[in-house]
């Protein structure tokens, strides 16, 4: 990510085409593949696929969840079954004529897979609905990995959230985890986030069948601008322009806009 000044950096981007650039052979890989998470697959599917028209990339859709019919009132899918492979199978006549290789992995990100899942020099599409699983995976590039791209968005839905908070569900975030060299180029999704850090809800994989049913209604419109936050930081990124670590919005308000941490506060050297 850049490091000249923010008024530079505006001022630059406002002159300088933006033009997409995806590395021959890159790998980039979607976890979970629900509401937010198969529109960023279908559009992110055919903006890669014309990026690979000259070159190889490989494009891995992650999820050990099912489609059923209840998923039917936002989700496009055209049968029942494994999200990844379903949405796979969909996807398959929209990539043929490129150089981009579709896979589906059928697992949920998880403490025991997470080395084998996530590898060095991935960018990462975070599309999860709860905060356990972006942990483990900002835990892994951050400890783990030295070249890593992590892109993660989530919004709330309609009700009771996991620490007991109402909301109405119009509310989303991305934020952009990039390490160069084994070195944090922005700040991972726990520095300013002490709900991922310490997650009040449980992984997919230590949920029953009953809990994972039930899942937390979601606006539509709100997971659609969430999928575009993180299409839109995906393409940034591959044209050298990523100039934020965090974008938040609010669909209600009609609000998106750079989240800009605060600096450290200054320690006092006083005797």
């Amino acid at each position: 990510m850049p490091h000249s000044p923010p008024h530079m950096r505006s001022e630059l981007l406002q002159v300088l085409p933006l033009t997409p650039i995806l590395p021959d052979g890159q790998t980039v890989k979607i976890v979970g593949l629900g509401g937010v998470g198969g529109i960023v697959a279908r559009y992110g599917a055919i903006f890669l696929a014309t990026l690979a028209k000259q070159s190889s990339a490989r494009l891995v859709l992650m999820d050990g969840d099912d489609f059923e019919s209840s998923n039917a009132t936002r989700m496009l899918f055209s049968t029942r079954g494994n999200k990844a492979t379903v949405t796979r199978t969909d996807l398959l006549p929209y990539v043929l004529n490129s150089g981009l290789t579709l896979l589906a992995i059928e697992e949920f990100v998880t403490p025991e897979n997470v080395s084998r899942l996530i590898q060095e020099g991935d960018i990462v599409l975070a599309a999860l609905d709860n905060h356990s699983s972006r942990k483990v995976l900002n835990d892994h590039c951050s400890s783990r990995l030295k070249d890593v791209v992590l892109i993660s968005g989530g919004n709330d839905g309609v009700g009771m959230d996991s620490s007991n908070k109402s909301r109405r569900g119009t509310y989303g975030n991305c934020q952009i985890y990039v390490r160069r060299h084994g070195e944090d180029l922005s700040p991972s999704l726990v520095r300013y986030h002490p709900e991922i850090e310490q997650p009040a809800d449980r992984l997919p994989t230590d949920m029953s069948c009953t809990e994972l049913a039930q899942s937390v209604p979601q606006i539509l419109f709100t997971n659609l601008t969430t999928a575009a936050c993180i299409l839109n930081a995906l393409w940034l990124h591959l044209c050298g322009a990523l100039h934020y670590s965090e974008l938040a919005f609010d669909v209600a308000e009609g609000l998106m806009r750079p989240i800009v941490p605060k600096p450290p506060v200054a320690r006092s050297h006083t005797p």
